[in-house]
């Protein structure tokens, strides 16, 4: 095992296949080329040249960060690779976030990211979600 760590984001491709392999929801490629170029941050890891693990901060950069798309091939879970992931994306954290910025993420395993000391928001909050169908245009009632 060749094991490297790449601050950045990788291809919309490798992506949306790791997202799958992991057992995330699927991403379109279309909307993996426009959305990984406006992460904040992003870690990749490779064994050789194969994207293994990975994971991104998204946000506006001040106010509000959320992690997202932290996936670790199955073949290479139990190795502590997510730790790693999680330690890269904190140790950005550190660095950018103000005083007050919110930190959030929807979090699969809640108790692998206790661990690292996130807590859940619930009862004082809730997370939501709402599903929009493709290319549905808003338009503001003026």
């Amino acid at each position: 095992m060749s094991i490297k760590y790449e601050e950045k984001v990788p291809s919309p491709r490798e992506y949306c296949d790791l997202r799958v392999k992991a057992g995330l929801s699927e991403k379109s490629l279309e909307a993996a080329r426009i959305g990984l170029p406006n992460s904040l941050y992003g870690i990749s890891i490779r064994d050789a040249e194969t994207l293994i693990a990975m994971g991104r901060v998204v946000g506006d950069a001040a106010c509000n960060f959320e992690v997202v798309d932290v996936a670790v091939d199955p073949g290479y879970q139990g190795k502590g690779l997510g730790r790693k992931i999680m330690e890269y994306i904190d140790s950005y954290l550190a660095s950018v976030a103000l005083e007050g910025s919110y930190i959030s993420m929807i979090a699969d395993e809640p108790m692998f990211y206790e661990k690292l000391g996130y807590r859940l928001v619930s009862p004082a909050s809730q997370g939501m979600t709402k599903k929009f169908k493709p290319n549905m245009r808003y338009q503001s009632q003026g």
